[in-house]
């Protein structure tokens, strides 16, 4: 071999070619798979009888779930026999115990999901449903379970978090703010903390236009896993975006290294003002800053504030931080706080049906300070509101909308900036649902 080395290589190099060259030509003389005759085998299988199938499942010791709502008017009998369940001594411990009875009292709408046997005794049952109001930041729901065990049955109550998990919906303005969010089945909570969000940017009473969008990402709290079905429990926008009048505006959530958390657009510039829009959630102006023809005294008059129409006990907050001035009776104002912010300025609130704070208490911004009502010389339940700068009433919305805001600090930045394009990726999936559901109608 090392004499002939070089023959022996070209040799071997030879022999492969030849493999090589009737490897191609055998190829082509294989049939194509495409044209090849094709055969359908068709045999009949014969399913077992429905009386020899429930006595095979029967045998494995099957456990059914099912889960429903609690009715007005439900019994322990009505409830049970919708969850499929067939057991005397269930419907009598409902009945008796209890922390068991719970499930049927209160409310309706209690999540329900029981666990029975193939022979429709129950193995549990748990309740889901809003926990009692505390003053707890976390949100709560209870949870309340029925077990059998050795033939007996117990029960138990809890109180466990609500865990949110984020959400994306979109929609479009045909009319008003709380018709196309109940068109895109956005919770009102939900609806509200969006116009919080953009308060400062649209007047929602009088800037809103037909073909408006929103798209919004926000938490929908679960007990469980399970969404949860009270409507008073939702949770935070997590990020939104509003085009109106073509214009869009953008926010998202973000909170810093010491947890605490506000709205900023996506160059990080802070949603917060120093003064918010409005002194309660979104509310109805019955009549705004201008002149008016004044409904007691019969003549037209300077309104020298804005007039927030609500139920009664609706709470009023404060716009801003500041310290109580003034918190009594003021003539034909009724009930009234007067607070002192910085800078001269000074906010109003009159005819509340309450007062919740004292002259000399500091305020922070957000602070329920009273509710609405309609004391003084009011015809219905409503809150006036004033804003005075150096002892001149100025236009609310106006002074909101100029206040200060504040920008993400250089620390925060990178971490912001990775926030924000995953936001905007989100809201950019949110925004495909508003194409998809026009399609669909």
């Amino acid at each position: 071999m090392s004499r002939h080395s070089r023959a022996l290589s070209t040799g071997f190099v030879i022999v492969l070619g030849g493999f090589a060259a009737a490897a191609f030509g055998v190829a082509p003389l294989l049939p194509d798979p495409a044209v090849m005759a094709q055969r359908l085998v068709v045999d009949g299988v014969a399913p077992q009888g429905m009386h020899g199938q429930l006595e095979a499942l029967a045998e494995q010791d099957l456990e059914l779930w099912r889960s429903d709502l609690t009715r007005s008017g439900d019994s322990a009998d009505s409830l049970l026999r919708r969850l499929g369940v067939s057991d005397a001594d269930a419907l009598t411990f409902m009945r008796v115990d209890d922390t068991a009875r719970r499930v049927l009292d209160g409310r309706a709408g209690k999540m329900v999901q029981a666990r029975a046997a193939a022979n429709g005794t129950l193995i549990e049952l748990v309740a889901r449903f809003a926990a009692p109001d505390n003053a707890q930041r976390q949100p709560q729901f209870t949870r309340l379970t029925i077990t059998r065990k050795d033939g007996a049955f117990s029960s138990r109550a809890e109180i466990a978090p609500l865990i949110g998990r984020p959400r994306l919906a979109s929609g479009t303005i045909r009319s008003s703010l709380f018709a196309a969010t109940d068109e895109a089945s956005i919770p009102d909570a939900v609806a509200i903390q969006v116009a919080e969000i953009f308060a400062a940017d649209i007047d929602f009473h009088r800037e809103l236009r037909k073909g408006d969008t929103f798209s919004v990402v926000y938490e929908a709290l679960t007990a469980d896993g399970e969404p949860v079905t009270w409507v008073s429990t939702t949770g935070r926008v997590l990020s939104a975006e509003f085009v109106n009048d073509g214009k869009s505006h953008q926010a998202v959530w973000f909170a810093d290294a010491s947890g605490r958390g506000s709205y900023f657009d996506f160059e990080g510039q802070s949603k917060r003002r120093s003064f918010l829009a409005s002194p309660m959630e979104f509310s109805r102006v019955t009549s705004g800053f201008a002149m008016r023809f004044h409904p007691i005294l019969q003549r037209m008059r300077a309104h020298r504030g804005v007039d927030y129409g609500a139920p009664r006990g609706t709470p009023v907050r404060a716009v801003g931080d500041a310290r109580v001035e003034f918190a009594g009776w003021q003539n034909g104002y009724g009930n009234v706080v007067k607070l002192k912010h910085g800078n001269d300025r000074s906010t109003l609130y009159a005819h509340l049906s309450r007062i919740d704070v004292r002259k000399g208490q500091s305020v922070e911004q957000g602070q329920r300070v009273g509710a609405v009502g309609s004391t003084g010389w009011a015809t219905g339940p409503h809150l006036h509101f004033e804003f005075i700068v150096k002892d001149q009433h100025v236009d609310p919305l106006r002074v909101a909308k100029a206040s200060e805001t504040v920008t993400i600090d250089a620390r925060s930045r990178t971490e912001f900036a990775e926030l924000s394009r995953s936001a905007q990726v989100q809201l950019g999936l949110a925004e495909t649902l508003i194409g998809t559901r026009t399609q669909a109608e």
